[in-house]
């Protein structure tokens, strides 16, 4: 995750995507990977079955891109499918990475996509080394398919509870095999998923806007620690995980879900609405004007409007075509990135003093371009206000926050940051103030990278050797 100039936003999660039971299971599952871009942009990927045989295709960049040439869709025959958009946050931005995983062992094919970070990877990963696994790829979700082919249960729901016994951290699966769908739910329930119908067919994805755009019915969320198995015999629900506290991101509600998505049985657009609201409330400013920075501040900045009285207007254009795969190739170039990725609407803001709402500062150095770029065009003051507590702490469950010396206010108070970006006040969300508006209870909530209070540690002591018992007893379990 990084602030560069071109970018200027956190990394998001990935995207996953299931369908059983519908013949049009790849045309859907290309609609709900579309829908859920906004979580991964690296690559993509696809894997169905017809019953017999599973097609695999993956690629690297946008779904429009990697699914997009002229019949290509209809090359991927079958009643289910599986799908998954990449953003990395553990192993490179490399085609061998991307998702779903396929693989074949003594039980047949089987394909994993994962939403989340494994805390225990590297342990897991030397212990299989040292036993004999070959590993194909750098991500912590192939550990997850060699756990479960160990395994000697006796069917594949078994295997993989057997092998999530092994791994700690976040996580949001699901499983494909020619004749069923499996997705599973961390116990804490660090990542979204929920459950939805078209039809006689379901579907498990991370986010209800994908069922929105092939007109599937949202039914629930899949609770942490759930798993369900979707096959001939309908849907299938179990509870084989011990329930641990909730532990859900916070910053899906911050940032990164759709404002049209429903997220932890809340939807999105109305808690942002109330981050600004409340961001209102504890940071006023005198102003003509608020502006948010498109597109994820831009329903916090609706809140704060309302709540402050100020009018909001349409003071930042995104440009919406800057890809991952933009090149600077001069330094004069990389100085215009914020402007190549805004351009400020100047009859808006010529001589208004303007509150800017964005949901996040990371290093600051975007921030800091974007402050100038908003002086450059004649306002007269900038009060800049986050809709969030200042990042101080990095994420280890599937956001890739960077290091905590990357993290500007990991080190610097609020006046220094604001000295740095160039603003006239700035204000960030307070924590209270942050759960306040969000549903469900506080301490349903992870707030790690603010607060440094993790829930699940990575890298305890004694790991390798709790591994080395764990792993090497589903190799001999019978």
């Amino acid at each position: 995750m990084n602030d560069s100039v071109i970018r200027g936003r956190l990394k998001e999660a990935c995207g996953i995507f299931g369908i059983y039971g519908h013949s049009q299971a790849a045309e859907l599952t290309y609609l709900g990977l579309y829908a859920l871009q906004h979580r991964g942009q690296e690559s993509t990927g696809m894997v169905t079955s017809d019953g017999e045989q599973m097609y695999h295709h993956r690629g690297m960049g946008l779904v429009a891109d990697v699914f997009g040439k002229k019949g290509l869709l209809k090359t991927f025959p079958g009643h289910l499918a599986v799908g998954h958009n990449r953003y990395s946050t553990t192993g490179g931005t490399l085609l061998v990475n991307a998702q779903p995983i396929l693989i074949r062992y003594k039980d047949g094919p089987l394909a994993v996509a994962h939403n989340g970070n494994l805390v225990n990877t590297q342990q897991l990963r030397e212990v299989m080394e040292r036993d004999g696994s070959i590993f194909q790829t750098t991500t912590d979700s192939e550990l997850i398919v060699h756990l479960v082919a160990r395994s000697k249960k006796e069917n594949l729901s078994e295997r993989i509870i057997e092998a999530l016994g092994c791994v700690r951290g976040a996580y949001s699966l699901v499983f494909a095999t020619p004749e069923a769908v499996i997705g599973v739910r961390d116990p804490h329930g660090f990542r979204p998923m929920c459950l939805g119908q078209l039809d006689d067919a379901y579907v498990l994805t991370s986010e209800s806007c994908a069922l929105d755009i092939i007109n599937a019915e949202y039914l629930r969320d899949v609770e942490p620690g759930e798993m369900i198995v979707l096959n001939e015999d309908g849907v299938q629900s179990f509870r084989p995980f011990a329930r641990r506290q909730n532990s859900f991101c916070i910053f899906e509600y911050i940032y990164f879900a759709r404002p049209d998505s429903i997220i932890f049985k809340e939807n999105v657009d109305k808690a942002r609405r109330r981050l600004g609201h409340q961001l209102a409330q504890e940071q006023p400013a005198e102003a003509d004007i608020v502006i948010s920075v498109p597109d994820s501040s831009n329903t916090a900045t609706l809140g704060y409007s309302e709540e402050s009285g100020i009018r909001f207007e349409l003071g930042l254009i995104r440009n919406h075509y800057v890809g991952l795969t933009f090149i600077h190739p001069s330094q004069a170039t990389r100085d215009k990135g914020v402007l190549i990725k805004f351009n400020p609407v100047r009859g808006v803001l010529n001589g208004k003093r303007i509150v800017v709402v964005d949901d996040s500062i990371v290093r600051g150095t975007t921030s800091m371009k974007l402050v100038n770029m908003l002086r450059q065009t004649g306002v007269r003051e900038v009060h800049f206000r986050v809709s969030a507590p200042p990042l101080t702490h990095p994420c280890f469950y599937g956001i890739d926050i960077p290091t905590r010396e990357e993290l500007i206010a990991s080190s610097h108070s609020v006046e220094e940051i604001r000295h740095f970006i160039g603003a006239d006040t700035l204000g960030y969300l307070s924590l209270e103030g942050l759960l306040k508006a969000v549903p469900n209870r506080a301490d349903d909530y992870c707030t790690a990278c603010f607060s440094g209070e993790y829930r699940v540690l990575p890298n305890t002591a004694g790991e390798k050797e709790v591994l080395e018992r764990k792993t090497f007893a589903v190799k001999r379990s019978q």
